[in-house]
Protein backbone atom coordinates (compact mmCIF):
# COMPACT_ATOMS: atom_id res chain seq x y z
CA UNK A 1 0.00 0.00 0.00
CA UNK A 2 2.46 2.82 -1.30
CA UNK A 3 0.04 5.04 -3.07
CA UNK A 4 -2.86 5.86 -0.73
CA UNK A 5 -5.50 8.48 -1.91
CA UNK A 6 -7.00 10.52 0.99
CA UNK A 7 -10.47 12.38 0.24
CA UNK A 8 -10.06 15.71 1.41
CA UNK A 9 -13.26 16.97 3.11
CA UNK A 10 -15.74 18.63 5.69
CA UNK A 11 -17.84 15.82 6.62
CA UNK A 12 -17.73 14.32 10.37
CA UNK A 13 -15.81 11.66 9.19
CA UNK A 14 -13.00 13.78 7.91
CA UNK A 15 -10.50 13.09 11.42
CA UNK A 16 -10.70 10.06 11.51
CA UNK A 17 -9.92 9.11 7.93
CA UNK A 18 -7.06 11.40 8.26
CA UNK A 19 -5.49 9.99 11.01
CA UNK A 20 -6.51 6.12 9.60
CA UNK A 21 -4.61 7.23 6.23
CA UNK A 22 -1.50 8.63 8.17
CA UNK A 23 -1.18 6.13 9.90
CA UNK A 24 -1.21 3.83 7.11
CA UNK A 25 1.17 6.01 5.09
CA UNK A 26 3.65 5.41 7.86
CA UNK A 27 3.60 2.22 8.78
CA UNK A 28 3.78 0.84 4.70
CA UNK A 29 6.23 3.72 3.60
CA UNK A 30 3.61 5.58 1.19
CA UNK A 31 2.87 8.51 -0.46
CA UNK A 32 -0.54 10.17 0.42
CA UNK A 33 -2.29 12.19 -2.51
CA UNK A 34 -4.51 14.43 -1.04
CA UNK A 35 -7.32 14.92 -2.96
CA UNK A 36 -9.55 18.22 -2.14
CA UNK A 37 -12.67 18.72 -4.75
CA UNK A 38 -13.32 22.61 -4.25
CA UNK A 39 -17.14 22.03 -5.18
CA UNK A 40 -18.28 20.88 -1.73
CA UNK A 41 -17.75 23.72 -0.26
CA UNK A 42 -21.13 25.14 -2.06
CA UNK A 43 -21.88 23.30 1.04
CA UNK A 44 -19.49 25.48 3.54
CA UNK A 45 -21.38 27.25 6.19
CA UNK A 46 -22.04 30.37 6.22
CA UNK A 47 -24.61 33.26 4.59
CA UNK A 48 -23.82 32.58 1.09
CA UNK A 49 -27.31 33.54 -0.31
CA UNK A 50 -27.56 35.93 -2.82
CA UNK A 51 -24.16 36.10 -4.03
CA UNK A 52 -23.30 35.65 -8.07
CA UNK A 53 -21.40 32.76 -8.73
CA UNK A 54 -18.87 35.66 -9.42
CA UNK A 55 -18.67 36.29 -5.87
CA UNK A 56 -19.38 33.49 -4.42
CA UNK A 57 -16.58 31.76 -6.51
CA UNK A 58 -13.56 33.77 -3.95
CA UNK A 59 -15.11 32.76 -0.86
CA UNK A 60 -14.71 28.89 -2.04
CA UNK A 61 -11.44 29.27 -2.72
CA UNK A 62 -11.16 30.65 0.80
CA UNK A 63 -12.19 28.42 3.01
CA UNK A 64 -10.46 25.51 0.59
CA UNK A 65 -7.10 27.40 0.96
CA UNK A 66 -7.41 27.47 4.74
CA UNK A 67 -8.18 24.04 5.16
CA UNK A 68 -5.29 23.27 2.67
CA UNK A 69 -3.18 25.32 4.79
CA UNK A 70 -4.47 23.68 8.15
CA UNK A 71 -4.06 20.24 6.71
CA UNK A 72 -0.55 20.83 5.48
CA UNK A 73 0.74 22.57 8.68
CA UNK A 74 -0.44 18.89 10.14
CA UNK A 75 1.15 16.78 7.16
CA UNK A 76 4.63 18.77 7.20
CA UNK A 77 5.17 16.77 10.97
CA UNK A 78 3.63 13.78 10.17
CA UNK A 79 7.05 11.64 8.95
CA UNK A 80 4.77 10.97 5.41
CA UNK A 81 5.46 11.66 1.44
CA UNK A 82 2.21 13.61 0.72
CA UNK A 83 1.02 15.62 -2.31
CA UNK A 84 -2.11 18.26 -2.81
CA UNK A 85 -4.68 18.23 -5.44
CA UNK A 86 -7.17 20.72 -5.83
CA UNK A 87 -9.25 21.58 -7.99
CA UNK A 88 -13.13 22.52 -9.16
CA UNK A 89 -14.84 19.31 -9.04
CA UNK A 90 -17.14 16.53 -7.86
CA UNK A 91 -15.04 14.28 -5.67
CA UNK A 92 -16.55 10.89 -7.39
CA UNK A 93 -15.11 12.26 -10.56
CA UNK A 94 -11.70 12.99 -8.85
CA UNK A 95 -10.98 10.33 -7.04
CA UNK A 96 -11.70 8.13 -9.53
CA UNK A 97 -9.35 9.40 -11.84
CA UNK A 98 -6.69 9.46 -9.24
CA UNK A 99 -7.71 6.17 -8.34
CA UNK A 100 -6.03 4.29 -11.56
CA UNK A 101 -2.79 4.44 -10.53
CA UNK A 102 -2.97 4.18 -6.80
CA UNK A 103 -3.16 1.03 -4.19
CA UNK A 104 -6.22 2.49 -1.94
CA UNK A 105 -8.79 4.88 -1.61
CA UNK A 106 -9.52 6.19 2.14
CA UNK A 107 -12.76 8.40 2.00
CA UNK A 108 -15.16 8.22 5.14
CA UNK A 109 -18.97 6.45 5.53
CA UNK A 110 -20.71 10.22 6.17
CA UNK A 111 -22.12 12.06 3.87
CA UNK A 112 -19.12 13.62 2.21
CA UNK A 113 -21.43 17.30 2.07
CA UNK A 114 -21.47 17.22 5.57
CA UNK A 115 -24.85 16.05 6.12
CA UNK A 116 -25.44 13.02 9.02
CA UNK A 117 -26.70 10.34 6.04
CA UNK A 118 -24.70 7.74 5.01
CA UNK A 119 -22.10 8.36 1.93
CA UNK A 120 -22.73 7.55 -1.97
CA UNK A 121 -19.25 8.00 -2.60
CA UNK A 122 -18.12 5.03 -0.84
CA UNK A 123 -20.20 3.05 -2.72
CA UNK A 124 -20.24 4.13 -5.60
CA UNK A 125 -16.03 4.42 -5.44
CA UNK A 126 -16.49 0.83 -4.62
CA UNK A 127 -18.42 -0.01 -7.29
CA UNK A 128 -16.57 1.66 -10.49
CA UNK A 129 -13.23 2.11 -9.35
CA UNK A 130 -10.29 -0.84 -9.72
CA UNK A 131 -8.54 0.14 -6.50
CA UNK A 132 -10.26 -1.32 -3.00
CA UNK A 133 -11.91 1.12 -0.88
CA UNK A 134 -11.22 2.17 2.80
CA UNK A 135 -14.22 3.89 4.11
CA UNK A 136 -13.61 5.01 7.69
CA UNK A 137 -16.43 6.03 10.03
CA UNK A 138 -16.17 8.83 12.35
CA UNK A 139 -14.65 7.97 15.71
CA UNK A 140 -12.15 5.79 14.15
CA UNK A 141 -9.05 6.91 16.47
CA UNK A 142 -6.10 5.49 13.98
CA UNK A 143 -4.59 2.52 12.62
CA UNK A 144 -2.29 -0.33 13.32
CA UNK A 145 -1.84 -2.94 10.75
CA UNK A 146 -1.17 -5.52 13.22
CA UNK A 147 -4.51 -5.73 14.63
CA UNK A 148 -7.09 -8.97 14.05
CA UNK A 149 -8.48 -8.66 10.96
CA UNK A 150 -11.51 -10.73 9.67
CA UNK A 151 -12.82 -11.09 6.02
CA UNK A 152 -16.41 -11.53 5.70
CA UNK A 153 -17.05 -14.50 3.60
CA UNK A 154 -19.79 -15.77 1.28
CA UNK A 155 -17.87 -17.15 -1.67
CA UNK A 156 -18.97 -14.95 -4.02
CA UNK A 157 -16.62 -13.78 -6.66
CA UNK A 158 -17.11 -9.79 -4.34
CA UNK A 159 -15.48 -11.15 -1.68
CA UNK A 160 -13.03 -12.95 -3.44
CA UNK A 161 -11.81 -9.89 -5.03
CA UNK A 162 -11.48 -7.97 -1.55
CA UNK A 163 -9.38 -10.99 -0.18
CA UNK A 164 -7.03 -10.90 -2.86
CA UNK A 165 -6.76 -6.83 -2.52
CA UNK A 166 -6.18 -6.95 0.82
CA UNK A 167 -3.38 -9.55 0.82
CA UNK A 168 -0.43 -6.20 1.44
CA UNK A 169 -2.21 -5.64 4.94
CA UNK A 170 -3.54 -9.00 5.62
CA UNK A 171 0.09 -9.75 5.86
CA UNK A 172 0.63 -7.61 8.64
CA UNK A 173 -2.68 -8.17 10.97
CA UNK A 174 -1.82 -10.22 14.09
CA UNK A 175 -4.22 -12.38 12.90
CA UNK A 176 -7.28 -13.37 10.46
CA UNK A 177 -10.19 -14.93 10.83
CA UNK A 178 -12.31 -15.86 7.81
CA UNK A 179 -16.00 -15.23 8.90
CA UNK A 180 -18.83 -16.81 7.30
CA UNK A 181 -22.66 -15.85 8.75
CA UNK A 182 -25.16 -17.77 7.93
CA UNK A 183 -27.70 -16.59 5.59
CA UNK A 184 -30.95 -17.67 4.12
CA UNK A 185 -29.95 -17.22 0.58
CA UNK A 186 -28.94 -19.73 -2.65
CA UNK A 187 -25.94 -20.34 -2.84
CA UNK A 188 -24.62 -18.80 -6.38
CA UNK A 189 -23.15 -21.28 -9.22
CA UNK A 190 -19.80 -20.08 -8.54
CA UNK A 191 -19.75 -19.29 -4.73
CA UNK A 192 -16.29 -21.01 -3.37
CA UNK A 193 -15.95 -22.80 -0.11
CA UNK A 194 -14.39 -20.86 2.69
CA UNK A 195 -11.53 -23.54 2.13
CA UNK A 196 -10.62 -22.13 -0.44
CA UNK A 197 -9.80 -18.48 0.61
CA UNK A 198 -7.89 -20.01 3.23
CA UNK A 199 -5.94 -22.14 0.96
CA UNK A 200 -5.15 -18.72 -1.33
CA UNK A 201 -4.31 -16.88 1.37
CA UNK A 202 -1.75 -19.52 2.84
CA UNK A 203 0.05 -19.48 -0.69
CA UNK A 204 0.79 -15.95 -0.01
CA UNK A 205 2.14 -16.75 3.72
CA UNK A 206 -1.14 -16.00 5.57
CA UNK A 207 -2.61 -18.31 8.36
CA UNK A 208 -6.21 -17.64 9.17
CA UNK A 209 -9.02 -18.91 10.99
CA UNK A 210 -12.39 -20.49 9.59
CA UNK A 211 -15.75 -19.55 11.47
CA UNK A 212 -19.06 -20.06 10.83
CA UNK A 213 -21.35 -17.53 13.05
CA UNK A 214 -25.22 -18.54 13.06
CA UNK A 215 -27.51 -15.08 12.54
CA UNK A 216 -29.05 -16.17 15.95
CA UNK A 217 -32.42 -14.31 15.14
CA UNK A 218 -30.97 -11.01 13.53
CA UNK A 219 -29.97 -10.42 10.05
CA UNK A 220 -26.53 -11.08 9.05
CA UNK A 221 -25.46 -7.23 9.32
CA UNK A 222 -26.11 -6.94 12.62
CA UNK A 223 -24.57 -10.56 13.53
CA UNK A 224 -21.75 -9.18 11.42
CA UNK A 225 -21.34 -6.08 13.05
CA UNK A 226 -21.92 -7.73 16.92
CA UNK A 227 -19.03 -10.27 15.73
CA UNK A 228 -16.49 -7.29 14.54
CA UNK A 229 -17.26 -5.81 17.89
CA UNK A 230 -16.91 -9.24 20.16
CA UNK A 231 -13.35 -10.37 18.16
CA UNK A 232 -12.17 -6.85 18.58
CA UNK A 233 -11.57 -6.52 14.97
CA UNK A 234 -9.18 -3.82 13.49
CA UNK A 235 -10.37 -3.41 10.29
CA UNK A 236 -13.01 -6.39 7.76
CA UNK A 237 -12.05 -7.03 4.36
CA UNK A 238 -15.68 -7.12 2.39
CA UNK A 239 -17.17 -7.83 -1.04
CA UNK A 240 -19.24 -4.49 -1.71
CA UNK A 241 -22.76 -4.90 -3.04
CA UNK A 242 -23.03 -8.59 -3.98
CA UNK A 243 -26.08 -7.94 -5.43
CA UNK A 244 -27.58 -4.99 -6.96
CA UNK A 245 -26.63 -1.79 -5.93
CA UNK A 246 -30.94 -1.03 -6.40
CA UNK A 247 -32.01 -3.88 -4.46
CA UNK A 248 -29.74 -3.04 -1.71
CA UNK A 249 -30.92 0.70 -1.71
CA UNK A 250 -34.70 -0.30 -1.60
CA UNK A 251 -34.38 -3.23 0.54
CA UNK A 252 -30.86 -3.18 2.62
CA UNK A 253 -27.87 -5.14 2.06
CA UNK A 254 -24.96 -5.89 4.41
CA UNK A 255 -22.71 -2.74 2.43
CA UNK A 256 -25.19 -0.29 2.79
CA UNK A 257 -26.04 -1.73 6.31
CA UNK A 258 -22.09 -1.67 7.78
CA UNK A 259 -21.62 1.85 5.70
CA UNK A 260 -24.49 3.46 7.62
CA UNK A 261 -23.35 2.37 11.18
CA UNK A 262 -19.60 0.51 11.40
CA UNK A 263 -17.68 -0.08 14.39
CA UNK A 264 -14.31 -0.17 12.22
CA UNK A 265 -13.33 0.53 8.82
CA UNK A 266 -14.27 -1.11 5.92
CA UNK A 267 -12.09 -2.76 3.42
CA UNK A 268 -14.73 -2.61 0.24
CA UNK A 269 -14.08 -4.01 -3.46
CA UNK A 270 -16.77 -5.07 -5.62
Amino acid sequence: MRSIILHIGTDESFEARFQVALDLARACGGKLTCIQPIVQFWAAPGDLYGMTSAELMPVLLDNAREQQRRIEERLANGGVAWTWVQDMDAAGNMLLAYAALSDLLVVGTRDPLGGTGVSTLAGQLALHARTPVLAVPPGCDGFDPATPAIVAWNGSPESSHALRAAVPLLKRASSVELVSVEEAREAREYDLPSTDGAEYLARHGIACDLVQIPTQGGSTTDTLRQTLEARKAGYVVMGAYGRSRLREIIFGGMTRGLLADTPVPLFLCH
